[in-house]
């Protein structure tokens, strides 16, 4: 889809925050995968959830259902995820989940992402080309500025203009340097790992 540019951004635009937490690699089947709705950095809407497979390749499909199904939908602006893997590495394609919510995506990670690592990780995994591609697709890495100008973060992007997106994050990226809704889904999803692991 082509890029979306916003009119106004308000402070209180709602934002889907997608992360599967603090994750083990050595944990097989399936991770819960948590989105948690926030209006801008500061109230926190609604929660929702599904599962992926680890080392999967259904994310893109997962996460859009999850979120066409959700009550929430019609209120959405855009979907945040922590980073283009889950559950190890389960790409996600956000180029393709776009286009299925007809949502902007941003993918927001602390650290830039190695891709040389990354293409030798895929190597190991089913359908490797196919997951590299989407890795591929999902376009340049860029650097953002955050809480003052202090701190920054990198930044992936899909139907949305980088100025607008640059703003969301800044905006929503409240009480730590990644945006608010990143974070609380993090700390439940993480949560729900733990349950998963005890029980």
């Amino acid at each position: 889809m082509a890029c979306k540019k916003f009119h106004v951004i308000k402070p209180e635009i709602r934002v889907l925050g997608v992360d599967d937490g603090a994750f083990k690699p050595r944990n097989r089947g399936f991770v819960p995968i948590v989105g948690v709705v926030f209006r801008g950095g500061y109230w926190l809407d609604g929660v929702m959830r599904t599962k992926v497979r680890v080392d999967g390749v259904e994310a893109t499909n997962k996460i859009a259902s999850m979120v066409l199904n959700s009550p929430h939908y019609e209120q959405l602006r855009v979907i945040m995820l922590d980073g283009i893997t889950f559950a190890g590495f389960n790409v996600v394609d956000i180029k393709r989940l776009n286009a299925k919510t007809e949502l902007p995506v941003i993918a927001v990670t602390r650290e830039k992402p190695d891709f040389n690592k990354i293409h030798e990780a895929l190597k190991n995994l089913p359908k490797s080309e196919e997951r590299w591609k989407a890795v591929l697709s999902a376009g340049e890495v860029l650097e953002v500025l955050v809480r003052n100008k202090k701190d920054k973060v990198y930044m992936q992007i899909s139907g949305i203009c980088e100025e607008d997106a640059r703003k969301i994050v800044q905006l929503t990226s409240t009480r730590s340097n990644i945006p608010e809704a990143l974070r609380v889904a993090h700390l439940i999803a993480s949560g729900l790992n733990n349950l998963k692991q005890k029980s």
